[in-house]
């Protein structure tokens, strides 16, 4: 790999950290923001919603316009987007302003995210190819851990008396050097017939995001209300309708290549992902309460404990990166059985230990749940789109995130079936334990399901190529 291209990779695994930092980096911040700007706590929730809403909404359009329009530069557009809008967080003297901000930061993501896989598809190949997934998938990893952890100490370091302000404006250099390095660096790529965006495709599938990730995201705030299973229905119909009109668009410039589906390596791997994410979605949640409510650890110690985990997660991603696909789904499928094996391990800990876990008894299954992890996204990313064609590059790209996106915010949801269902929202440590044991059930059998799954991506390394 020469010199550009190093810059190329290292400029869209910048864009992507960006995103993923941004995604977590507000939870640790928030009792701080509420003390500043007297935000109430229906309007917190809202400041990491109007970030993920708009980020799922527009992942495929984005994509989309990438294919039609080119991705470089639908990445610096959504980069100079959502460096404004970080901006804009780190000066809101209000949380009307900072949700509005938040939101317009979820817009430039939309636009941006899905361009780094498409990127990394139509201008590696081989060895380099795997080499940048296997690095994609660390970053994932890693930020995914790290964000929380990053909010709280800039939070408390308070520099130059902003508060929680640095956690946004840090966006602000690191957003100047993707758009100035991208533009210099990153060739542009966009479908070989580039037609016009499908509108109508554009506005259902919208609507059918809108209606399914927002009640899953806001229902246990509300306690599930009836208006929430409407929407879910009525999204499952509209995304009913998007499907058959995209069936009709077909050969016509569709919004969503169908025929991607075809192919039990992209349709497989892509449920893989939504099972990922929902797991996700769910561990980490109530990973947190667990450690704080359940072992009544400081936000600090919690803090060092995900610290522990992405120390497992660089590992495990960094074998995965040095194998450069030379296992295919042998790789992230012993990923997901050390997960597994790992996540029992605690379980019984848990059980045996109760309440008197330390964070140092805790260190080896932690870093090996981390590890397993670690393992999978990268060559799940690889080999779920290592066959689609370049034109379909941004489309499949921008699916592949939403379907983590929606997982994140199922697995989420379910929280009120597996954990809250036992706590009641009580604080008690006895209560908040036996819920995450529970908790840790469900893991294990979503990870069960993710591991079946794999048996769709291609069994030996050479199968993937292109």
């Amino acid at each position: 790999m020469g010199f550009a291209a190093r810059i190329a990779l290292l400029v869209l695994l910048t864009a992507e950290l960006m995103d993923i930092l941004d995604q977590s980096v507000v939870l640790t911040a928030l009792p701080a923001i509420q003390e500043t700007t007297g935000a109430g706590p229906d309007t917190l929730q809202w400041l990491t919603t109007g970030y993920s809403l708009p980020v799922a909404i527009g992942l495929i359009t984005g994509g989309r316009l990438g294919d039609l329009y080119g991705r470089r530069r639908l990445l610096l557009m959504g980069a100079v987007v959502f460096t404004t809008a970080s901006l804009l967080c780190g000066l809101a003297a209000g949380p009307g302003v900072l949700i509005g901000a938040r939101a317009l930061q979820g817009i430039g993501v939309a636009l941006m995210i899905p361009q780094i896989l498409a990127s990394l598809h139509v201008t590696l190949e081989g060895k380099n190819r795997s080499r940048a997934f296997g690095l994609y998938g660390a970053v994932l990893s890693i930020a995914n851990v790290l964000g929380p952890v990053m909010g709280g100490l800039l939070t408390e370091a308070d520099f130059f008396g902003l508060s929680w302000r640095p956690i946004f404006l840090i966006n602000v250099p690191a957003g100047l050097a993707v758009i100035l390095l991208g533009r210099r660096f990153i060739p542009e790529s966009t479908a070989k017939k580039a037609d016009r965006l499908d509108l109508t495709g554009v506005l259902l599938s919208v609507l059918a995001i809108i209606m399914i990730v927002f009640p899953l995201s806001e229902g246990h705030v509300h306690h599930w209300p009836l208006w929430c299973f409407a929407l879910l229905a009525s999204g499952g119909l509209v995304l009913g309708a998007f499907v058959r009109q995209q069936q009709r668009k077909q050969g016509n410039a569709p919004l969503l290549p169908l025929p991607l589906f075809r192919g039990r390596q992209f349709s497989g791997g892509t449920a893989a992902q939504f099972v990922h994410g929902l797991l996700c979605g769910l561990f980490f949640m109530t990973w947190t309460l667990y450690l704080q409510r359940g072992l009544g650890m400081s936000p600090v110690e919690a803090a060092i404990a995900f610290v522990l985990l992405s120390v497992g997660e660089l590992a495990g991603a960094t074998i995965a990166a040095k194998s450069a696909g030379r296992f295919a789904r042998r790789l992230p499928q012993t990923g997901t059985l050390i997960t597994i094996a790992a996540m029992g391990g605690y379980g019984l800990q848990i059980a045996a230990d109760q309440a008197s876990l330390t964070l140092l008894g805790m260190a080896a299954p932690v870093v090996l749940i981390g590890f397993g992890l670690g393992m999978v996204s990268g060559p799940l990313a690889d080999m779920t789109l290592a066959r689609v064609p370049h034109e379909d590059a941004g489309a499949a790209s921008g699916l592949f995130n939403t379907a983590m996106h929606l997982g994140i915010a199922l697995g989420t949801a379910l929280t009120a079936l597996a954990f809250f269902a036992t706590t009641n929202g009580s604080p008690d440590a006895a209560l908040n334990r036996d819920a995450f044991r529970t908790v840790l059930w469900w893991v294990t059998s979503l990870l069960a399901l993710m591991w079946a799954l794999m048996f769709c991506l291609p069994k030996q390394a050479g199968d993937q190529a292109d």
